[in-house]
Order: structure tokens, then sequence, then C-alpha cells
């Protein structure tokens, strides 16, 4: 297979819902990282986007949907997730919530479970790709599973171990805003729960509906993001060093040759942080990472650090 690289105008927007409308996947670009789009509803596309992730068929995929009365029509909402979704949507939250009965939504997508992950994108192309195409898309990010978080298309298409030749095309639209996947959030015996922390801070949900649990990651996952090793370089990843070891390649929060951020800023650190561990990964040394303050964003980007980091 030959992948088609597109732009983000109204002619790539229209060869993209063609391409998905026939049960092919697209990779497109997001506000948070690039993500390998197929029909949410058709079981076969959504098995193409498992096949070409390597992906294990038990971790759900996030439903892309063009806004919150279609999120309602595959979802059950109480008037929490109702309250945050109208404040927060479109953006980088991804609420987990009862699947609605008869939603159409393949049970490849769901992994089996009786919820369903479901985000309104922000991303003008994403929008427009939905807006074209007119229905819900199955979109787990456009990487190999486990491995590094695309953030541009040229991430996507990277011969060592990217999608290139496995998907049908990918929309270039440059790099992501956000540059970490969604935040996560679901309701546990009643209770909000932070399932994956990243693009939106926890304190602006606890803003809007009180105290949020802080998840656990379960053996089975109940939602996208909770494998424990994942978002993984080639290299070994240690976390929190002050300074390198001989033989390591040191990733900077701070002034630095190589640095998430040289001014220490979450929001830049959080948007370079995929990019950034690419670029430690071509040395071919182990990588060594500076402390992240673990607030704000800080959580989200220490969270991926340490799934990285984990044994595989």
């Amino acid at each position: 297979m030959t992948t088609a690289i597109l732009r983000p105008d109204a002619d790539g927007v229209a060869q993209a819902a063609r391409l998905l409308a026939a049960g092919e996947v697209v990779a497109i670009p997001t506000e948070t990282v690039y993500g390998l789009a197929g029909d949410a509803r058709n079981a076969a596309a959504v098995a193409r986007i498992y096949e070409a992730k390597g992906r294990p068929d038990f971790n759900p995929l996030i439903v892309h949907v063009g806004d919150t009365s279609a999120a309602e029509a595959i979802a059950v909402f109480d008037d929490a997730a109702r309250q945050v979704a109208q404040a927060l949507w479109p953006g980088p939250l991804t609420l987990v919530l009862p699947l609605r009965p008869g939603a159409g939504i393949a049970s490849l997508v769901t992994a089996g479970l009786d919820s369903v992950a479901v985000r309104v994108p922000a991303h003008p192309a994403a929008r427009a790709i939905l807006r074209a195409f007119g229905g819900p898309l199955a979109v787990p990010s456009a990487n190999v599973s486990g491995r590094i978080s695309p953030t541009t298309a040229a991430h996507v298409l990277d011969p060592d171990g990217g999608l290139d030749g496995r998907i049908a095309a990918v929309v270039d639209a440059g790099p992501c805003e956000v540059g970490l996947e969604s935040t996560i959030l679901g309701w546990r015996n009643g209770r909000a729960t932070l399932l994956r922390p990243g693009g939106v801070p926890v304190d602006r949900i606890e803003a809007l509906i009180g105290p949020v649990d802080r998840g656990t990651d379960l053996a089975a996952p109940d939602a996208p993001g909770q494998l424990t090793s994942h978002y993984a370089p080639r290299a070994s990843l240690r976390l929190n060093a002050e300074t390198p070891r001989p033989g390591e390649t040191f990733i900077a929060f701070g002034p630095g040759d190589l640095t998430l951020s040289p001014g220490a800023d979450l929001a830049e650190a959080a948007a370079r942080l995929f990019d950034v561990l690419r670029q430690a990964d071509r040395l071919d040394r182990p990588i060594a990472v500076a402390p992240i303050p673990d607030t704000g964003l800080g959580l989200a980007i220490n969270d991926r650090l340490r799934r990285a980091a984990a044994p595989r």
C-alpha cells in the first residue's frame, strides 16, 4: 500500500472522507496528537486500525464526533458529564460513559465493554473531516502500539517504526498544538475519576464539578492509554535525573542542548514531549530526563514519562 499525503484543504478533506467511507484508515491531525481514524461503526475498518498499530485487542479506542449531540447519540450522559462537556468541548478531553443501547458502535471499539470513550476534537482539520464523513470515527494515536505518539505527519510516516505503507493516507496539517493525548475522565461508583491525565489539567474539571478521584491502572484497561508500558522509545529511560550519567542523552526542563522547554514552561514541554523523545531516541543511547513539576500539565507529562520508562 502507498500512503497518500493529503493537504488539510477542501480537496484533502473530501478525499479523506471518501477513504474513510470506503472502510480505509487515515491518519488525521488533532490538537493533541495525530490519530489513526476509521469508521467506528465498521468492524472491518476498526480491525484495520488494530492491524496497523499492532494494538492489543483489550485496549479500547476513543470515538471522535463533531459535537455534543453526536456524542449523546452513542453515550449516556448524566448532569455532571453534560456540564463538563459543555464547558470543555471541543477540546482535549475524553469522557468514558455508558454505551447507549443501539448506538451502532463496533464492539472492537469498546473492547467488549459496556462503556465508550468519546471526545469532540477542536482541531479545524479534524472537525472538517468529521463533518465531511458524517459519522463517528474511532481514533487512537497514529503510531505502532506502545511507541512514541506522533505530533507531526512526518512522525506518522517515520520509516523507523511508523505507519508508512500500512495506512491509506495521512492529512498533513503541521505540528499539533497541545502535543499530549486527551485527559480521560470517567465515573466509578458514581464518583468522577481521572483515568488518564492529559491536555486538560484536572483542576479545570474540579472547578466545574468538584473533587475528582485519581484513577489506578487496571490489568484490563477500561479506558484508552492505561497500559503500564506505553509511549515508549527504544532506549531505556531514567526519570527525575538531576544530571546525566556517562553515555546518557539528557533531556532538560529549562536551559539545555536538548530540552522540553528552555523557559521551564509546562505547556511548551507538553507540546514538545514526544518530538524531543524521538530526537533523543535517534541517538541510540540511554535517556535521562530532568524532574518535571507534578502540577497542572506536569501530571500528564509525568504520566507519559513513567509509562515510557516502564519495563517492557
